[in-house]
């Protein structure tokens, strides 16, 4: 929202990005940055598959693979040219920092700062509102011209001393978040280390040794999947019934979800409820064989099948399940969306030990997973620390030097 005369605060300006200090300038990317497209080199993955080696092989988004050369020597910033991933500009960053030896394919332009530093222009663009400048090609697809990129205007402090300063100071943010990004995937990584040896038996768990079963699902729980109350009938929804659907089970743990139905839609369909700590697991489409424990009373529809066990530990048969899940999709699926049926999951042999070992092996996989959950919070808080500091540094709202 553009900001009026007489709220613009004292030593600070209006301008076509917004309000900035009185110092700053604006100009247009051509008039701050180099754009060396010319260091481009478009290689087809059939061609690059044949000169493996260590040098990144960068795409308008991620690295596409390593080759055994390099075009580009040296620090740049690369933003997309093409491709959907604008429109997630919120969440996403549009811009790399790349430094070092590397290639760039031809959908992505190549940023090099001579009087202004290139990491300003990668912070600056990382998370702007670009769609403007944008133009459509086909569905879900858009492209950003070289043209039109030397045209769009950028702010700019007055001096590259300040523009260091913010750089650094994001580049500690930046650096703190990779810490816990690493830390997060080798946590999980020894998490999935610990299912395969405790959820096959490898590894038996100290003061346990009787031998494990082989029983089919049916044979050791009850099942039941819901329903859907009529979408053309308004009153059956926005009741205070939390109503789960196979999306949902995309948590693992389920304390909340978006579905509410009412007592009459309850009772004029073939939605049923469920206790909490009951075991889901979902049956059709992208979400099938997903499994989650809902914390919460709740109803259920069709597309998600209860799993209440008789005697065994619910969350034990989780991680049985979350382990065994690609293999249940390849076994019992064919081609398309896979979908499974109430019939398939109880005909799944699985194998069992005493119910205390189960208990055991639960409580360890759980407490993994609330550190890597406490870990994913931390890492979460910190990315929203560094997008309030960009919106201070990178506007000028707060001045480091």
């Amino acid at each position: 929202m553009k900001a009026t005369m007489s709220n613009i605060p004292k030593g600070y300006k209006q301008t076509e990005v917004g309000v900035i200090p009185e110092d700053w300038v604006v100009k247009p990317v051509s008039e701050a940055f180099q754009i060396c497209n010319n260091l481009r080199l478009p290689i087809s993955q059939k061609v690059r598959e044949k000169m493996a080696g260590p040098y990144p092989y960068y795409g308008p988004t991620n690295i596409q693979g390593y080759i055994n050369e390099y075009r580009v020597e040296g620090e740049y910033s690369l933003i997309g040219e093409d491709g959907d991933h604008f429109l997630k500009w919120r969440e996403t960053s549009m811009t790399f920092l790349v430094n070092g030896k590397f290639n760039v394919n031809n959908h992505a332009h190549l940023i090099k700062g001579v009087d202004n530093l290139t990491s300003w222009f990668y912070y600056y663009f990382a998370h702007k509102d670009i769609t403007q400048y944008l133009t459509r090609q086909g569905a879900g697809r858009y492209k950003l011209t070289k043209n039109t990129l030397t045209q769009i205007p950028c702010a700019l402090p007055p001096t590259k001393a300040e523009q260091t300063a913010i750089a650094a100071a994001l580049s500690d943010a930046d650096a703190f978040i990779s810490i816990l990004e690493k830390l997060i995937a080798k946590k999980c990584n020894i998490k999935q280390g610990a299912m395969q040896e405790l959820l096959t038996g490898k590894k038996r768990l100290p003061g346990f040794s009787g031998k494990w079963e082989v029983k089919k699902l049916g044979e050791i729980a009850i099942f039941f999947s819901g329903g859907t109350p009529s979408t053309s009938i308004a009153s059956y929804y926005g009741g205070g019934i939390p109503w789960i659907t196979s999306g949902d089970l995309n948590k693992g743990v389920i304390y909340e979800v978006d579905g509410r139905i009412t007592n009459q839609g309850l009772e004029n369909s073939s939605a049923k409820m469920i206790e909490e700590n009951t075991l889901l697991i979902a049956l059709y489409g992208a979400t099938s064989g997903v499994t989650a424990i809902s914390k919460i009373r709740a109803a259920i529809n069709q597309a998600v099948l209860a799993i209440i066990p008789r005697t065994d530990n619910s969350t034990f048969l989780l991680f049985k399940l979350g382990y065994l899940k690609n293999w249940i999709i390849k076994t019992y699926t064919q081609g398309g969306q896979p979908n499974l049926s109430c019939d398939i999951i109880k005909s799944i042999e699985v194998t069992l030990p005493h119910i205390t070992e189960q208990t055991a092996i639960a409580q360890i996989l759980s407490d993994m997973d609330a550190e890597i959950e406490a870990l994913e919070q931390k890492l979460n808080k910190y990315r929203q620390i560094k997008q309030g500091m960009m919106q201070e540094l990178l506007t000028g709202k707060t001045r480091l030097v």
